[in-house]
């Protein structure tokens, strides 16, 4: 396993982080409807209270929304917090030098000098991901990011991004992918082993699957808007899972569905962030931290999740 250079070993340090795009975001998760700002800074203030203070936002979210929220908050707090923003690689982003400007955009918003961690959101259709990794080299030679990750990479663009920034000594820090126990691709197809092998930090996005790993969901009772059409099937093969979860939650002095379910993320060596709409979710989402399950428990649910999808090799 390579080394963990000393720019990115912060990383590597944290367990869970705080995922923000719900601030902001009106279509998916009803932001100013199901939650206000005020909901917002309570799940922000409860989480640094917590020991949480690795947050992930981007530019899209809410468009912008989300980064302008976070600055406030930051201004308003005396408590460390490390951020982490992206950049989105819209078709009129044909070359390099957009990268280092969107990050100036994304600092402009937030109200902070630099980033602890920018990341590319997606993959281009249009710039190479060599290309990209020379936008992100600007970043970091001009003091505007401390790290550079990607996010939603597959192995091959990982590598290829790994590599261009090896040339100069300088580590790719992080790969943001889809991770859960419902949906576990990154570990079939062997990207959370090779990032291990490089040192590269996994960041696990929706770790809940959009609250389907809360517990609060069946197929009785559905999530609302767009996430019900999406796990009709699903949320048909969810009860052995919930079941294992609550079993396991109660061998360890009555941890939630989704503190289990979180946990089993850290267990596998990725660093979960989810995200918070209020105070209680926050409280909760901490708790996912801080303690391990046993190795025969993760073998459980790893068991109970195997063919809940079908993975590509």
């Amino acid at each position: 396993m390579t080394e963990t250079s000393s720019e990115t070993r912060f990383l590597h340090a944290i367990q869970i982080g705080l995922g923000a795009w719900q601030w902001g975001d009106r279509v998916i998760w009803g932001y100013g409807q199901t939650h206000t700002d005020k909901d917002i800074r309570e799940a922000f203030d409860v989480s640094l209270t917590l020991g949480v203070r690795f947050v992930d936002t981007a530019e899209i979210y809410g468009s912008g929304t989300s980064e302008r929220l976070l600055g406030k908050f930051i201004k308003e707090t005396d408590q460390p917090v490390l951020v982490a923003t992206k950049f989105f690689p819209w078709p009129w982003r044909f070359s390099k030098g957009f990268i280092p400007r969107a990050l100036k955009g994304s600092l402009e918003r937030i109200g902070v000098e630099s980033v602890d961690l920018y990341q590319i959101h997606w993959p281009s259709p249009i710039m190479s991901p060599e290309t990209m990794m020379e936008g992100m080299m600007e970043c970091i030679k001009q003091g505007l990011a401390r790290t550079v990750g990607v996010s939603n990479f597959g192995q091959k663009r990982m590598l290829r991004a790994y590599s261009t920034l090896a040339q100069h000594g300088i580590p790719l820090a992080s790969n943001q992918v889809h991770y859960s126990l419902l949906s576990r691709e990154v570990e079939k197809n062997g990207t959370l082993a090779r990032c291990k092998e490089l040192g590269i930090r996994l960041i696990a996005y929706s770790p809940l699957e959009k609250g389907l790993l809360t517990g609060k969901y069946s197929s009785e009772n559905p999530p609302p808007g767009v996430r019900a059409s999406r796990y009709v099937e699903l949320l048909k093969k969810l009860p052995p899972v919930i079941r294992t979860l609550q079993e396991i939650g109660q061998n360890h002095g009555g941890k939630t569905v989704s503190q289990v379910a979180l946990n089993w993320l850290i267990c596998k060596g990725a660093l979960p962030i989810p995200g918070a709409k209020n105070l209680q979710q926050a409280e909760i989402n901490a708790g996912g931290a801080g303690w391990h399950m046993t190795e025969d428990e993760v073998a459980r649910l790893d068991e109970v999740t195997d063919n809940i999808r079908e993975y590509s090799k």
